[in-house]
């Protein structure tokens, strides 16, 4: 159903190429003169949307490819080299770990608006199928880069979803074996979801191509779901689709720059910011977001097989939605009771969603399995009956004469649903613990900076205090110097170095060397091995430091998540910091404290390996500060969260330039789709 090109190439080159490989033609006919409904409303925008996030994908991921090292012993390390070492990587990275979320959620609107107006019926089964295999190529996609970091969340999650082949009867162990590369997750599962995760996005381009062309050759669907009946039915694509989609493009983009520049690790789990460690399983784990729902099916059946099946065919099953679905009528706007289940199904999908974040125990495994039927009973049961006893309204004649009513609502509603998915969609943290009292940081809201004095001061600390049992390993010496940090000067940086004793060498006669320290090395640990580390704290391995602030955190529990969103509440690290290192007390009557363990108010479990480390006077301070052990526990805080973010400050001057464009941008957008729609009373 494309357009009919009328494209005249003017120049005698054109002229040439056109009539050689007519690519100008083709992209006049699929892309200007193409004719869609004049009806549709801001829900098909997300099609652009989407093939917007893929070239973001993609793009971001070739360049932080360049800086990537997909080994276990440093795949860690060289995302925090990209994140702070390589010119705007903290950019780069959250611009893509937030893009897979955004990609998500544009099209979990898309497939969810396609389903309320019956875009997967006849004519257009095969376009539906193509998006269901874009999406299983999505998911594919997100899991292994979900795995690249090599976070705990990274390789336990790689664990449990790879060993849910072994529920294959005969050949499931050989085939999780061969996805390893060996007997357990190691470097070659890392580096075969390494090299998959780079070739994939260019498979889902590929299909999206195939999609584009099935949409074209059917033709759009739209929210009367009848068929074009004359060319007073459509619109050229360009210019009324084109600035109608960049103008949602716009508020799409500032939603996405809120996350990307205020909140950027709001929809990640706190534990993927601790080096994978085998030995240590978390106590809850749990995938990124966008696969709750299908996580908490696959935990609502007790046999393992069944909840493998029950997983694929959840998602298997929307392929034959176009036969499951019995009603020839295809927008629900005509089909009443449909509509009641429709939105009922959502319900249950973000319900499962919900539960899929929380433990898998008592009444959520309960609520688990009733969602879970209703979501399978809903395709095979509802839908085919819906067909022959519901009674739908009657149709318009032509899509001209069908009015589309509350002119701007779709805009409203799809903005809210973009707000409420993205912050219902933060998944809990790890444990159950007390909620740590808020402190109020130089460095929150939109306009936070770091207090130079307040990091000088918890450097000090630190250096007196932390640094005889925690590293700071991803840090070097000179960055204490780099603008948006403690600003030491030159001088005092290369005074500071020249304090620590640096292994070095070989020398000339090939024996190592200790030296004095550089700016431009890291900061040295304090044990040479975890075996010494441990045999100093009585087999506790105390932490690395450089990114414990953004590596803690606690569930805040609804709607405060919600309202996170909204207000830029991030540090939930700091807090917990602050609360822990502050939490120190007697132990109730009846609580049992392990030997060489302290009680902490704050700390799940209640009992820490850490001797209270903080009291009043134990640091001096020269510039009048309290000496108190809260103001050292706020301090040191302050400089560690500088640690784990030390381009936060450029983060948010450079998030807020970027917001006011796309602010502007949007109301000029929409000011040039009022005008070009004005003189067709188009109530799209």
């Amino acid at each position: 159903m494309s357009g009919q090109s009328t494209y005249q190439p003017r120049s005698r080159f054109m002229q040439w190429m056109e009539a050689r490989l007519p690519v100008m033609g083709l992209v006049h006919s699929s892309f200007v003169a193409y004719p869609t409904p004049r009806n549709l409303n801001y829900w098909w925008t997300f099609g652009g949307i989407l093939s917007f996030m893929l070239v973001v994908q993609i793009v971001t991921g070739i360049v932080l490819v360049m800086h990537f090292t997909p080994h276990v012993d440093m795949a860690f390390n060289s995302v925090e080299h990209i994140m702070r070492d390589v010119n705007y990587g903290w950019l780069l990275r959250y611009l893509h770990s937030n893009g897979a979320s955004m990609f998500f959620l544009a099209c979990y609107i898309h497939m969810f608006r396609g389903m309320y107006y019956g875009s997967y019926k006849e004519p257009r089964e095969v376009l539906w199928i193509l998006g269901v295999i874009i999406y299983l190529l999505m998911m594919a996609t997100g899991f292994m880069g979900y795995v690249l970091p090599w976070g705990q969340m990274s390789f336990w999650a790689a664990t449990v979803i790879t060993n849910l082949f072994s529920a294959i009867p005969i050949v499931g162990d050989p085939v999780v074996t061969w996805l390893w590369g060996g007997y357990a997750v190691g470097n070659p599962t890392l580096q075969r979801f390494f090299s998959l995760h780079y070739l994939l996005p260019f498979a889902i381009a590929g299909v999206v191509v195939l999609h584009v062309w099935a949409l074209h050759v059917v033709g759009q669907n739209n929210p009367t779901g009848i068929e074009p009946t004359s060319d007073k039915d459509t619109l050229p694509f360009t210019p009324y689709a084109t600035v109608k989609d960049a103008f949602f493009l716009a508020m799409f983009a500032i939603v996405f720059a809120w996350f990307v520049f205020y909140i950027p690790n709001y929809l990640g789990h706190p534990d993927n910011y601790i080096p994978a460690n085998p030995g240590v399983t978390p106590v809850h784990i749990v995938p990124e977001w966008y696969y709750l729902p299908f996580y908490a099916i696959l935990r609502a059946i007790p046999n393992k097989l069944l909840g493998v099946i029950a997983l694929f065919s959840s998602i298997a099953i929307l392929a034959f939605l176009p036969w499951l679905d019995t009603s020839r009528v295809k927008s629900a706007n005509y089909r009443p009771l449909y509509r009641q289940f429709f939105w009922l199904f959502v319900i249950v999908c973000v319900g499962l969603g919900w539960l899929g974040s929380k433990p898998a125990e008592g009444g959520y495994v309960i609520a688990s399995r009733l969602l879970t039927a209703w979501y399978f009973l809903h395709f095979i049961v509802v839908l085919p009956l819906l067909g022959f006893i519901e009674k739908p309204r009657a149709l318009p004649m032509s899509i001209s004469e069908s009015v589309l009513k509350g002119k701007g609502a779709a805009a409203l509603l799809a903005a809210i649903v973009l707000a409420g998915l993205a912050g219902f969609a933060r998944p809990a943290t790890a444990a159950e613990q007390v909620a740590p009292p808020r402190v109020n940081w130089s460095f929150a809201g939109p306009f936070g900076n770091y207090d130079r004095a307040q990091l000088q001061r918890g450097f000090k600390i630190y250096r007196e205090i932390c640094q005889s049992c925690h590293s700071l390993s991803l840090l070097s010496l000179r960055n204490l110097g780099e603008t948006g940090g403690p600003d030491f000067s030159p001088p005092q940086v290369a005074s500071i170095a020249a304090e620590y004793k640096v292994k070095d060498g070989p020398n000339d006669q090939g024996e190592m060397f200790e030296r004095a320290g550089r700016p431009a090395d890291r900061f040295p640990a304090p044990f040479p091995n975890e075996q010494a580390a441990r045999a100093a704290n009585g087999g506790a391995l105390p932490p690395d430091l450089s990114v414990i602030a953004k590596a803690r955190g606690y569930e805040r529990g609804f709607p405060w998540f919600v309202i996170d969103a909204v207000t830029q509440f991030q540090e939930h690290g700091p807090d917990y910091i602050v609360a822990v290192l502050t939490g120190y007390a007697d132990p109730p009557a009846n609580f049992k404290l392990a030997a060489g363990a302290a009680y902490n108010r704050y700390f799940p479990g209640n009992a820490i390996g850490m001797p209270k480390p903080l009291s009043d006077g134990i640091v001096t301070y020269t510039d009048g500060t309290p000496q108190t052990a809260d103001q050292y526990a706020k301090d040191v805080t302050a400089f560690l969260m500088w640690a784990a973010e030390p381009h936060l400050e450029a983060r948010k001057r450079i998030g807020f330039q970027t917001m006011i464009f796309l602010i502007v941008l949007a109301g000029l957008l929409y000011f040039i789709k009022k005008k070009v729609w004005s003189h067709l009373h188009d109530h799209a």
